[in-house]
């Protein structure tokens, strides 16, 4: 090969390299700028859910019976301290004084959106049909929203949601509301955040590692339901990964101390409340809390389509109890096992 081929050759090659390590630094760049992706995300879904942090409601207040008979007090204020500090209270009728647990739900939206009027926009079934069955099943619902990304990151709608227990025990008379009886629920974000809120009341280790003091005893919670909740961090997908390591530090890159305050599987002891796990997108996340909760001795039940039916389920999938015979043997049990805690009910 003569002198002039091979500088061409070198060239090429130089070419070559200039641009995979322009591509290559773009990637890691985006990496570890995740709310590049996340933003784009939220700009996309702004016309149909919220992905603002708001300091007034979404809709109009309104109080008074439903349709469905069910009797509603929409966008109560819980804090001054945070944006989207609203909640909604549903009863199962219009005797407000009816003796009935407190079940306390938190939406999804991967932290970059959703709301507790409209739920999800990540999950493909209809939250709000899921809140009213459960709510006709005995269980007084308040539906909290919670602060956002870019502004707000991990573990901030912790800190809020504590100040939300604070609220409605402050409150509990005015509202008819039995605090001493509480089932915590979430989907998808919200089951992250109820997985979390787990420990954070029942190991002080746990709490005192997020800087947190919780309002709520041990004995207050009967329950957690944590559907579908993306956990072991380094078992995620790059997808997962993005919105995860974005609400935590605005990368994929978490260190080790990161990953560990924000899953709450390694941080499960006996004093844990009982548990209903729903897995389906995130059944091994599940499985690892499965495990956990049998080492530690905690009463629980994993609800796992995949490992009983060998059928792949929607995230969240529960939510389509009213359409999907599989999603409807999910929703009884797990209003069985949330009864079994709360007698009487």
């Amino acid at each position: 090969m003569n002198e002039k081929k091979k500088k061409t050759i070198r060239k090429i090659l130089i070419i070559f390299f200039i641009i995979l390590a322009v591509l290559a630094g773009g990637i890691l760049f985006v990496l570890t700028h995740t709310q590049i992706i996340v933003g784009m995300i939220q700009k996309l879904s702004a016309s149909t859910v919220n992905t603002a942090n708001l300091y007034e409601p979404l809709g109009e207040p309104m109080e008074g019976l439903k349709d469905n008979g069910q009797y509603v007090i929409t966008e109560v204020k819980y804090s001054e301290n945070y944006p989207n500090s609203y909640l909604d209270i549903t009863y199962p009728s219009k005797d407000r004084d009816a003796s009935n647990p407190t079940l306390i739900y938190f939406h999804g939206g991967g932290f970059f959106g959703g709301s507790k009027s409209v739920g999800d926009p990540l999950a493909e079934s209809d939250a709000t049909a899921l809140l009213d069955d459960i709510c006709a099943e005995g269980f007084n619902l308040v539906n909290i929203d919670y602060v956002l990304v870019p502004e707000y990151h991990f573990p901030d709608p912790l800190v809020q949601a504590n100040e939300a227990f604070r609220f409605l025990m402050d409150h509990s008379e005015e509202y008819h509301l039995d605090m001493n009886r509480v089932v915590i629920m979430g989907s998808s974000a919200g089951a992250i955040m109820t997985s979390q809120l787990g420990s954070v009341v029942t190991n002080p280790e746990y709490a005192d590692t997020l800087g947190i003091t919780p309002e709520l005893k041990p004995e207050q919670i009967k329950a957690v339901v944590i559907d579908d909740a993306p956990l072991a961090y380094n078992k995620f997908s790059l997808g997962t990964k993005i919105l995860v390591g974005n609400y935590v530090k605005g990368s994929i890159f978490l260190n080790r101390e990161e990953v560990n305050r924000y899953n709450n599987i390694l941080w499960v002891d006996s004093n844990y409340p009982p548990a209903v796990l729903l897995g389906s997108e995130y059944y091994v996340d599940m499985r690892d809390m499965d495990k956990a909760l049998t080492e530690a001795g905690v009463v629980h039940e994993l609800i796992d389509p995949l490992a009983e039916r060998n059928m792949e389920m929607q995230h969240c999938f529960v939510a389509s109890e009213r359409v999907n015979d599989v999603a409807r043997d999910a929703f009884n049990r797990m209003i069985a096992f949330i009864k079994s805690q709360n007698p009487g009910v």
